[in-house]
């Protein structure tokens, strides 16, 4: 079968694909959840680009502040109509580093956590579309998406979408830092946190699996 041959992939993405060699761990409090928010040129999935990256970790169902990321890309392409969201310039003084090592980075941090984001398709998207552009397959992390977990709660079912500014506001969060990759991922953490206490005290043996279970699958997930 000399016509078949295996796609080899790089170091760093056999080394994160080795950490999912066991099952999925379903309680919360032994779960290291990634908390992680881009900041982009633009919403188009297909063709705008990751700017920034910023990553806090949950364990034991705590933010653990010194255990966090944040990385800035090169910016091959620019788009003035969003600096006055991010602050992004695409000179400016911050270090920023290739597309591919961005990726190298965030799996190195990520290993087999469960991602956690505000509207995590998109974000889940847009770290695909790195991996497509650099060759590799999609992410195989479990995702959690803080819009999916409120509906959960059953709090307010006047509407399908609360950005995360209104949940922050519900939930006395300050937003600080807001519309920075690392600031917004702060924001979602303790909106995460408190999202799963409400749902713990409905049912306390509340696992990964019942955070999953959703009748509204978004489709870039």
């Amino acid at each position: 079968m000399n016509w078949f041959k295996r796609k080899s992939y790089p170091e760093y993405w056999s080394s994160y694909t080795a950490h999912f060699s066991k099952p999925q761990e379903q309680q919360l409090d032994g779960i290291r959840f990634v908390v992680f928010d881009t900041e982009t040129t633009g919403l188009n999935t297909k063709t705008d680009r990751v700017l920034s990256i910023g990553c806090v970790a949950i364990e034991g169902l705590k933010v653990r502040i010194s255990d966090q990321l944040e990385t800035y890309l090169q910016q091959d392409q620019f788009n003035a109509d969003t600096v006055k969201i991010h602050g992004l310039l695409k000179a400016g003084k911050l270090t920023k580093v290739e597309e591919t090592e961005g990726l190298l980075q965030f799996l190195d941090y990520t290993k087999n956590a469960v991602l956690v984001a505000h509207h995590a398709a998109f974000d889940v998207a847009m770290i695909n579309q790195m991996l497509h552009r650099n060759g590799l397959p999609k992410l195989k992390n479990h995702v959690l998406d803080t819009g999916q977990l409120f509906q959960k709660t059953k709090i307010d079912t006047s509407k399908s979408h609360f950005s995360l500014d209104e949940l922050a506001e519900r939930f006395n969060i300050p937003k600080h830092d807001r519309h920075t990759a690392s600031g917004d991922a702060y924001i979602t953490a303790l909106l995460f946190l408190k999202l799963v206490s409400k749902l713990k005290s409905k049912n306390p043996k509340l696992t990964l699996r019942d955070l999953e279970r959703s009748n509204n699958r978004v489709g870039l997930l």
